[in-house]
């Protein structure tokens, strides 16, 4: 192990037990959700890795130092500390090397969780292509992570705020299995359908783990992406997303926002917009997400055992 990462004691005892383990980003906790709806988003889904048996391991950047399994004390404080600052592949060197605090997304968890050797990851939706990527160049480096670490990455699809078709035809041509969880369509993030049909389509857990064990098996380095649908009962449709998407696009447009101020903009507007429907959604998703991820992570152990 690299010498500024450290394997919380818990997390290394799973490891050497050959137990599942699922990592957690961050970012969500620090600067993806208000307060305190950050921290109970992170112990949800901790606690919904744990009720199916597997161990949570929340990554973040604590004091310059890359910690995998992060403790109770130190979500608490990533939740409410004002200088943690969101970390990508292009800052996290930067970030340790001035012994920050760095909440990590999904590239950079996908990038220490890969060191760690840890094979599940749950997030809540990746990046992509953004819409008109032709003119911004805008494309999420969470696309080449699942190109470069062999990881399940279990989430809600991509925000309906990206492109979401290019964002499926980028996955296609890097080689990244696309796998649908009980749904043969893309979910988009906030709703569970997008019109966008899946070739690929996992009923159970196990389904999972064994197409992962035969993508790595064929010597493929790359990832493997689980849409998981946000449950219906938490789902704001995509025709409602849409217009909330039109209406906070067109006030970014008139404030003159621009570059990586965009996305948390638009999201920012769209709570507003949806009276606070947002959060609670994306808490749901979260926490479905992790659920899932959890079973996986079990399935995957007992078949590798």
């Amino acid at each position: 192990m690299p010498s500024n990462v450290v394997i919380s004691d818990d997390i290394q005892v799973a490891q050497t037990e050959g137990e599942a383990i699922v990592a957690l980003e961050s970012a969500v906790i620090a600067t993806g959700l208000p307060s305190p709806h950050n921290l109970t988003a992170a112990y949800r889904c901790e606690a919904a890795i744990r009720l199916q048996g597997a161990k949570p391991a929340t990554i973040a950047i604590i004091g310059g130092i890359a910690k995998v399994g992060c403790t109770t004390d130190e979500i608490d404080e990533l939740g409410i500390r004002d200088d943690v600052v969101k970390t990508n592949l292009s800052n996290l060197s930067a970030i340790m090397a001035h012994g920050r605090w760095g909440a990590t997304t999904v590239s950079t968890t996908m990038h220490l969780a890969a060191i760690a050797k840890i094979s599940v990851f749950s997030t809540g939706g990746i990046g992509g292509v953004h819409r008109d990527a032709e003119k911004s160049f805008d494309i999420s480096s969470d696309l080449m992570a699942l190109a470069s670490y062999p990881l399940i990455v279990v989430c809600a699809g991509a925000k309906s705020i990206l492109d979401l078709p290019r964002t499926v035809e980028v996955l296609e041509t890097l080689g990244i299995p696309l796998i649908g969880y009980r749904s043969s369509e893309l979910p988009a993030f906030y709703s569970r359908t997008s019109g966008i049909k899946l070739d690929i389509v996992a009923d159970e857990p196990s389904d999972v783990a064994r197409i992962a064990k035969e993508h790595w098996k064929l010597g493929f380095k790359s990832g493997l992406l689980v849409v998981a649908p946000v449950p219906e009962a938490s789902e704001i449709p995509a025709q409602e997303m849409e217009s909330f998407y039109k209406t906070a696009m067109a006030q970014a447009e008139q404030e003159k926002i621009y570059g990586k101020a965009v996305t948390p903009f638009l999201l920012s507007k769209i709570s507003a917009l949806t009276s606070g429907r947002s959060i609670t959604t994306n808490i749901a998703l979260l926490e479905n997400n992790a659920r899932v991820a959890g079973a996986i992570a079990i399935a995957l152990s007992q078949q590798l055992k």
